[in-house]
C-alpha cells in the first residue's frame, strides 16, 4: 500500500510538471526543442496518410452500402463481434417482386413471360453484387481499417509517449537553467568578504550553505538531463522508424487498390453480360409481345397528332362573314353563297340542297 502511494505521487509530479511545461511554451514563457525537418516531414506525411485513409475508407462503405441504416447496423455487429446476417441485395429483391407479379398476373402472358426473363437477369445482378462487395471488403476495406485500428494506433500511441518525453526534457533543462542561476546569484554572495563586527554574521555561513546546496542541485539536475537526454533519443528512434514504415504501409495499400479495381473490372463484366443476354432474350420476342410505344417514334407520334387534329375543322358559327366560295362567286358572280350558319331544316326547304357541314361535325349529328 505505501509503495503504491508513494508510485502515485510520483506520477502525479510527473504530471504536474508536464503540464506546467506545456502551459508555458503555449504562453512563450519556456523554450521548447524542435525536432529535425526530415522527423517533421514523416509526421507530416503519417497524418496525411491517416486523413485520406478514413475518408477512402467511408466512401467505399458508402459505394457497397448505400443504405446507412444498415452501415450502422454492421458496425454494431462488427464492434460486438458477432457475425453480420445475410441481406439480400436490391437487385434479389427486385427479382423476387417481379417474380411475384409474374405469378399472379399470370406467367403464360406476355408481360408476365417478359417479368419472368427480366427477374432472372435481376437475380443473377444481385448475385454478382453480393460477389463484388464480399471481394472488396476482404481485399480492400480490411487492409484499410487494419491500418487505422493496428499500425496507427501504436504510431498514435509512441508519438504521445515522445511528446512526454520531449516535456519532460525541457523541464529538466529548465530546471538546469534556474540551478545554474541561483548557483551563481548564492556564488556571488559567498565570495564578499564578511564583517564580523555586524551584529549578524550568520549571514555569510548562510551564504556559503546556500551555494554548496545549489551546487548538489545542479548536479542533480545536470544528472535527470542525462537521462531525460537518453530516453527521449531513444522514443525518437522508435518513433522514427514507425513513421518511416508508412511507406510500406502505402505499398501494401496500392496492391489492395489494384485488387478492387480488379474486382470492380469483374462486377461490371459480369452485370454487362447478364445485361446482353436479356436484351437478347427480349429482342427475339414475336412482334405481338412487344410494345406498341417502342415501335412509334416521337416524330411519327406528333405527326398523327397533327394529321388527327385537321380532320376535326372548327366552325365559327356566330362569324358574320361567309367563308370564301368558288371562283366567280361574290357579288359580281353567279354562284350564291349560303352562309354556312343555316341549320338543317332551312337547306330541307330550299329543295334538298346538299349541306355543306360535314357528317362529322357536331351540327350534322344534330
Amino acid at each position: 500500500m505505501d509503495f503504491n502511494m508513494k508510485k502515485l505521487a510520483s506520477d502525479a509530479g510527473i504530471f504536474f510538471t508536464r503540464a506546467v511545461q506545456f502551459t508555458e511554451e503555449k504562453f512563450g514563457q519556456a523554450e521548447k526543442t524542435e525536432l529535425d525537418a526530415h522527423f517533421e516531414n514523416l509526421l507530416a506525411r503519417a497524418d496525411s496518410t491517416k486523413n485520406w485513409t478514413e475518408k477512402i475508407l467511408r466512401q467505399t462503405e458508402v459505394l457497397l452500402q448505400p443504405n446507412p441504416s444498415a452501415r450502422v447496423e454492421e458496425f454494431l455487429y462488427e464492434k460486438l463481434d458477432r457475425k453480420v446476417p445475410s441481406r439480400v441485395t436490391n437487385g434479389e429483391l427486385l427479382a423476387q417482386y417481379m417474380a411475384e407479379a409474374a405469378s399472379e398476373l399470370g406467367p403464360t402472358t406476355p408481360y408476365g413471360k417478359t417479368l419472368i426473363k427480366v427477374a432472372e437477369a435481376e437475380k443473377r445482378l444481385g448475385a454478382a453484387e453480393r460477389d463484388f462487395i464480399h471481394t472488396a471488403s476482404i481485399n480492400f476495406l480490411t487492409p484499410l481499417r487494419n491500418f487505422l485500428e493496428g499500425d496507427w494506433k501504436t504510431i498514435s500511441k509512441e508519438r504521445r509517449l515522445l511528446q512526454n518525453r520531449r516535456l519532460d526534457l525541457d523541464a529538466c533543462k529548465a530546471r538546469l537553467k534556474k540551478a545554474k542561476a541561483a548557483e551563481a546569484k548564492a556564488t556571488c554572495e559567498g565570495d564578499t568578504v564578511p564583517d564580523f563586527q555586524e551584529t549578524r554574521p550568520r549571514n555569510y555561513i548562510l551564504s556559503a550553505s546556500a551555494s554548496a546546496l545549489w551546487n548538489d542541485e545542479v548536479d542533480k539536475a545536470e544528472q535527470e538531463l542525462r537521462v531525460a537526454q537518453t530516453e527521449f533519443d531513444r522514443q525518437a528512434e522508435v518513433t522514427r522508424l514507425l513513421l518511416e514504415g508508412i511507406s510500406s504501409t502505402h505499398v501494401n495499400h496500392l496492391r489492395c487498390l489494384h485488387e478492387f479495381v480488379e474486382s470492380q473490372t469483374t462486377y461490371y463484366a459480369q452485370c454487362y453480360r447478364h445485361m446482353l443476354d436479356l436484351q437478347k432474350q427480349l429482342g427475339s420476342s414475336s412482334p405481338s409481345t412487344a410494345c406498341p410505344a417502342w415501335t412509334l417514334t416521337g416524330s411519327l407520334a406528333r405527326e398523327a397528332t397533327r394529321r388527327a387534329r385537321s380532320r376535326s375543322p372548327t366552325w365559327n358559327c356566330s362569324a358574320k362573314q361567309a367563308p370564301p366560295g368558288p371562283p366567280g362567286s361574290g357579288p359580281g358572280g353567279r354562284g350564291r353563297v349560303r352562309p354556312h350558319h343555316l341549320s338543317v331544316g332551312d337547306s330541307a326547304a330550299r329543295g334538298g340542297e346538299t349541306s355543306p357541314i360535314p357528317s362529322t361535325s357536331p351540327v350534322a349529328q344534330l
